[in-house]
């Protein structure tokens, strides 16, 4: 049976609403983030590198619930350092924008500047060639040395992809490869090469047809934090194709502590994200915000009316 830990960010760390302050979301999350962390902490402190891998696609708004809130990345990262002697970054994707680009537009420059920790640009980086097989398929993929040598921790926030399963962790680390085979296979397959020490789900705020303020975090072995997730955006993990090959435990043998999982699932949303012809929820919710603190006007196209 694989248990995953969970912990909701009460009233107590909250102050309630979404605080713009990212040194007070981070401080609202430090003692989550121990919590949950604290029963993997002498195996972490074992690692001479380790990478924290957030679902950081584009810069879209961190209150969008569609990336990963840079502030629960900076908990993370801080907790690494005040407890462990590695040499810790955090991997910036270049799917779209370069990673610097990326990493700026999100404040992950800002966020990291107050630790030792790097940013790593995962595009730059040396390769090693690996294979995997996965039921009856061979995989070829380039791993960056880092992740493939060092400890890995995916951080991804709790969101469907473009397809509709969950992006989760398996397919935030796929960002980061190159795979011979598209899809959720490559999400399998990155995991069994770089064999993640757990992964962090930041359902903060989550998205699902729109942004929902879940104030919980999750942290497990990787396929079964990604299995909770989905579950929790009304998908079902057998129609994964990245848990097909990574889950190795019956969805229902996943033990969730700290949290009714059953509940938050009634009050998720689980809609999917909008068509990329309309303009994404995100960027509303983003230039809205710019919009107020600097009293210049909202395109009319994103100001949904």
């Amino acid at each position: 049976m694989s248990t995953v830990r969970a912990v909701t960010i009460g009233e107590a760390e909250r102050s309630g609403g979404w605080t713009p302050a990212v040194d007070a979301r981070m401080a609202a999350l430090e003692t989550p983030i121990r919590r949950l962390l604290e029963p993997r902490a002498a195996t972490l402190a074992d690692a001479d590198e380790i990478t924290v891998v957030p679902d950081a696609h584009y810069p879209f708004h961190p209150s969008s619930g569609v990336i990963t809130d840079p502030a629960v990345t900076g908990a993370v990262v801080a907790y690494l350092e005040r407890e462990t002697s590695a040499d810790v970054a955090v991997a910036g994707s270049s799917e779209y924008l370069s990673a610097e680009r990326t990493s700026e537009y999100l404040g992950y420059d800002d966020v990291l500047e107050r630790f030792d920790a790097s940013l790593f640009d995962s595009a730059d980086a040396a390769r090693t060639g690996e294979t995997v097989r996965l039921g009856d398929q061979s995989v070829a993929l380039a791993v960056p040395e880092r992740l493939a040598s060092g400890a890995v921790i995916p951080v991804p926030t709790l969101r469907p992809t473009r397809d509709g399963p969950i992006a989760g962790g398996l397919r935030t680390l796929a960002r980061h490869v190159d795979c011979s085979i598209d899809g959720g296979v490559a999400g399998a397959a990155a995991a069994a090469v770089v064999d993640p020490e757990l992964a962090v789900l930041d359902a903060t705020i989550a998205y699902a047809g729109e942004p929902y303020a879940a104030e919980t975090l999750f942290v497990g072995p990787i396929a079964a934090v990604d299995a909770v997730g989905a579950g929790l955006l009304d998908r079902s993990p057998a129609d994964d194709e990245a848990l097909e090959y990574a889950l190795r435990t019956a969805p229902d043998a996943i033990r969730v502590d700290g949290v009714d999982v059953a509940s938050l699932r009634d009050r998720c949303p689980s809609g999917e994200l909008p068509p990329p012809t309309d303009p994404h929820p995100a960027v509303s919710i983003a230039y809205r915000t710019y919009a107020a603190v600097s009293g210049d006007a909202v395109p009319p196209q994103l100001d949904g009316r």
